[in-house]
């Protein structure tokens, strides 16, 4: 979407960052690129929105929010027209 973004994720064991600071980090590092590449002065919001995924059901109803989101906005006929989507990591139930 144009203006905002969606972002699933899963922790990384004990090991992982709270989800504030990894959001923190990922901002920062997501708006010097975008600063540099494109935007100048681009700047992310202050804060986020997150939701707690309980089941392998709730998963697979947000995904299919998130790719259905450009399509309620009228800009694509079809969710896989649009180019900015897509998956690194599957997450396991």
């Amino acid at each position: 979407m144009p203006d905002h973004v969606h972002f699933f994720a899963s922790p990384n064991g004990d090991e992982g960052k709270s989800l504030s600071r990894f959001m923190e980090s990922w901002k920062r590092w997501t708006q010097r690129g975008i600063r540099q590449r494109a935007f100048a002065s681009f700047r992310w919001q202050e804060e986020f929105f997150d939701h707690l995924l309980r089941s392998e059901e709730s998963y697979e109803g947000k995904w299919q929010y998130v790719r259905e989101n450009p399509l309620r906005a009228g800009l694509v006929a079809a969710p896989e027209e649009w180019p900015y989507q897509g998956e690194i990591h599957i997450l396991a139930w």
